[in-house]
């Protein structure tokens, strides 16, 4: 029998260990459950209430992931029973990655018991590269990110030296001297500041750029959240920056579940009431957390607008008691019946999939983008950190929709850019152009029969390369 009938023959045990935030966790989650579809065994491995937040295992699955617990080493700084980042205030996220360090031991442990053949890890774990070498491991980063994001941080050596190379607000407002391909990607002056405080040192004892760089470095192979047929030059760069393997995992659309609960009966009720395609929904995900000024513009300019809104507004997890959602005096008694303002969870892709969404005004997170295309709405997009604004850019250069425009400076808006903003999109026949688009790009972001043939390609990387690195390791 050929090696590649032996891998395919044999069941694997892959190891995940996502970084401490929802929006990795949940995507490690879905990429777990494709590997024990194909019959391999996963470990998903985070902290107890990590674990006990993560939905339900399939029925069918359960046989096939376990959930590992490691204990979470206690950090002076941080709140009691804080797990993830939805736990904490961000000024509070070095201490988090320093107990996320911690973990270190254990699940070196764990590791030494179990055998894997593969561990699949996030870009904070700059430690595990090196032990799962050592024990034999096969060892990829997945990133949640897309290949934009990931390329415009540079190879992983600029990032371990982050220091010599770009260290000022200005170099991120230009596109990387690496990228050799006409492009828009670039943070303005506002967005710019987090992405240096990331390339210094912070209380954790190391920089989040060398965190990252030293993931990248070890691994075998980049798996990430894209596909070829969205913006593929950035892969092709990937590669170029890492000379490795940068295989996507494809877009991961998530599909819509049966949901009876008494939430969504009563949002589905208001939906029915309104035109088709006539709703914007907004939603500016569950971690990020606006100013009082920041919710009063968006309120005022949902409302200036005078275009059907929904609207998934609650307090972030974690955020401290003296963080509010007010709105503006009689604003929901002032828009009643045609705006609606959802104070708690909300079913986002049921409320994507109805038939009166017209368009998505977004943070801009990878996840969101993913999900607006996939029903083919266009993007009204309102970026505030981390990847959103890069990906701000490519919506506003595709034309899939368009980005409110901010004060350079300071990243402020006004209600009247939130107004003609929703209006372009929703009314105005120049926003034909946007919504056209939109719908074009969800036979890519939502094919299923597509990103099955993505995950049907990784799982079969996982299968050949185990033995072949298994082996040159016992050898």
């Amino acid at each position: 029998m050929d090696s590649n009938s032996m891998a395919k023959n044999t069941k694997l045990h892959v190891v995940m260990f996502p970084w401490l935030a929802f929006g990795h966790l949940l995507p490690y989650f879905e990429l777990s459950k494709f590997i024990a579809e194909k019959g391999h065994k996963i470990s998903f491995v985070s902290t107890p209430r990590n674990i006990d937040r993560l939905p339900k295992i399939p029925p069918h699955l359960v046989s096939s992931i376990t959930l590992v617990k490691l204990s979470f080493p206690k950090v002076e700084q941080l709140p009691e029973s804080a797990e993830a980042t939805m736990d904490i205030k961000n000024e509070d996220m070095p201490y988090l990655k320093k107990a996320f360090d911690g973990l270190e031991n254990e699940l070196t442990r764990f590791l030494e018991d179990s055998a894997p053949d593969w561990i699949l890890y996030d870009f904070a774990a700059h430690w595990l590269p090196p032990v799962a070498a050592r024990l034999g491991i096969s060892r990829a980063f997945f990133s949640i990110m897309n290949a934009w994001f990931l390329a415009f941080l540079g190879s992983s050596e600029t990032r371990i030296n982050c220091s010599d190379e770009r260290n000022k607000v200005e170099d991120f407002m230009i596109p990387p001297k690496w990228v050799r391909f006409e492009t828009k990607v670039a943070y303005r002056r506002y967005e710019a500041n987090w992405i240096v405080a990331a390339t210094k040192k912070n209380d954790s004892g190391f920089s989040d750029f060398y965190r990252s760089g030293k993931v990248s470095d070890g691994s075998e192979v980049i798996f990430l959240r894209h596909c070829y047929e969205f913006e593929s030059d950035w892969l092709k760069l990937l590669e170029e920056l890492h000379h490795k393997p940068v295989i996507p995992v494809g877009l991961m659309p998530p599909q819509v579940e049966e949901d009876n609960s008494q939430s969504w009966v009563s949002i589905k009720t208001w939906l029915d009431n309104q035109n088709r395609r006539s709703v914007v929904y907004v939603a500016l995900g569950s971690e990020v957390t606006p100013s009082q000024d920041q919710l009063n513009e968006l309120a005022l300019g949902l409302e200036l607008s005078g275009v059907p809104f929904f609207w998934a507004l609650r307090k972030p997890s974690g955020t401290v008691e003296s963080y509010s959602v007010d709105l503006p005096d009689g604003f929901e008694e002032r828009v009643k019946g045609r705006g609606m303002v959802w104070k708690s969870w909300a079913p986002q892709l049921k409320i994507l999939s109805h038939d009166s969404v017209g368009a998505f005004l977004t943070h801009c997170g990878w996840s969101s983008f993913v999900e607006g295309l996939a029903f083919g709405h266009p993007l009204i997009a309102l970026p505030f950190l981390l990847d959103q604004g890069l990906n701000a850019r490519i919506i506003a250069d595709k034309q899939i929709g368009i980005e409110i425009p901010k004060n350079d400076e300071d990243g402020s808006y006004t209600k009247n850019s939130v107004s003609d903003s929703v209006k372009l999109v929703m009314v105005e026949n120049e926003g034909k152009k946007f919504r056209d688009k939109a719908k074009e790009m969800s036979a890519i972001f939502g094919d299923k029969e597509l990103y099955d043939g993505y995950i049907d390609n990784f799982i079969n990387f996982l299968e050949n390369h185990r033995i072949m690195s298994n082996a040159a390791t016992s050898g």
